[in-house]
């Protein structure tokens, strides 16, 4: 992808272009992680149902997806359902499936043109059967597709990600004194994805919520006081440039300056 094709996405005027062109495109990170919070804020502040805030949040969903794969991003993972969200009224988790379902229906086509391959991250098997159906649709549809991985993070928490993954250690043999960090994260659920460069959570609030623990390590973190359904592709730009402006140093100490004699 380019700066073209970002940019013939944006309407003349818009001030996003102006954002667009301070991209580097030679220094992007090839994966962004993001928790999308603030859906249900975003509805009580209109004194609407927070089924309403779900809604809304798909439009964000659209723009960021399609505006990640343009700038070329590799990865692009973002954070549906977690375990814990069985918790909440069964009537919205029946409405937060429902939205799922009708999403990927409706931008499967989207999907196709802009080469992306669809994926989801979780104990998936724990889904219904319909939903199943449609996960197992997208994926299909979009296999042979060669272009950005759009993960969904669905039924998904880090812990329970890292006891599957020792669970299938274990299962495939593997010898205590044979495992290390690399060979641990063979068993991850991003098996041979990058880990995220970036990590994004929407609504100001400074928490990981069990999202992708073992691979945000050394991730750099970007916190927007701005709700998911108000979260567009300007946002997504502004958080890339301040990734570009970071100093990335794993643990390790920047080298001292060398001082001329």
């Amino acid at each position: 992808m380019s700066l073209d094709q970002v940019l013939e996405k944006i309407p003349r005027g818009s001030p996003d272009k102006a954002l667009a062109r301070e991209v580097n495109f030679d220094a992007l990170p090839a994966h962004i992680a993001i928790i999308m919070d603030g859906n249900g804020r975003w509805a009580a502040q209109r004194h609407l149902p927070r089924v309403e805030g779900h809604r809304a949040g798909i439009e964000s969903v659209r723009d960021v997806v399609e505006t990640s794969a343009r700038l070329g991003i590799k990865v692009l993972t973002l954070y549906a359902f977690s375990v814990e969200n069985w918790k909440r009224p069964a009537t919205e988790v029946h409405m937060l499936m429902t939205l799922l379902k009708r999403y990927l229906r409706l931008e499967l086509d989207t999907i196709n043109r802009n080469n992306i391959r669809f994926a989801v991250i979780g104990r998936t098997d724990e889904l219904s059967s319909d939903v199943l159906d449609e996960l197992a649709a997208g994926q299909e549809a979009t296999a042979q597709n060669s272009g950005m991985l759009f993960n969904i993070a669905l039924n998904y928490g880090g812990r329970a990600e890292i006891v599957d993954a020792a669970r299938r250690a274990i299962d495939a043999g593997v010898r205590a004194s044979e495992l290390d960090e690399r060979k641990f994260a063979e068993f991850l659920y991003t098996a041979g994805q990058p880990d995220p460069d970036l990590l994004i959570r929407t609504s100001g609030e400074m928490r990981v919520s069990n999202f992708l623990l073992w691979q945000i390590a050394y991730s750099e973190i970007w916190v927007p006081d701005r709700l998911w359904p108000d979260f567009r592709r300007r946002d997504l730009l502004a958080a890339v440039l301040a990734y570009q402006k970071r100093d990335r140093r794993y643990g390790g100490l920047k080298p001292a300056p060398v001082l001329s004699r």
